[in-house]
């Protein structure tokens, strides 16, 4: 069939994950996610593996505008109940008590400076 409209058939894969430099930037970024979680206890980043996944999956991307959930699966993530309604308390929180706020971040950055 091919010869007959004059088409050449070469095999070849349509992905190279190793040639696009998407792997390196992903463990790159799960490798900063585990460093963050874990601190100085490395020997349990076992235990943190599967909730840097989870983070990594719904950080919103620039680049594709979604999240890589939303991709996959076509709809948002929604965390369970109690999480979010502990976010969202955080949230309004935080928004409503900005004096405290703030006066407890000059309390944190005067003890940084003291630990120096």
């Amino acid at each position: 069939m091919m010869e007959k409209y004059g088409v050449t058939h070469r095999l070849s894969t349509v992905y190279h994950p190793q040639i696009s430099g998407q792997v390196e930037v992903t463990n790159r970024e799960l490798k900063r996610i585990l460093e963050r979680t874990v601190g100085e206890n490395r020997a349990l980043w076992s235990d943190k593996l599967e909730d840097a996944l989870w983070a990594f999956r719904t950080a919103f991307k620039t680049s594709i505008g979604c999240t890589l959930y939303r991709l996959v699966y076509g709809k948002a993530c929604h965390l369970p109940h109690e999480i979010e309604h502990n976010a969202y308390w955080a949230l309004k929180h935080t928004n409503f008590d900005l004096r405290t706020a703030g006066d407890h971040r000059k309390l944190q950055l005067n003890e940084l400076s003291e630990l120096r």
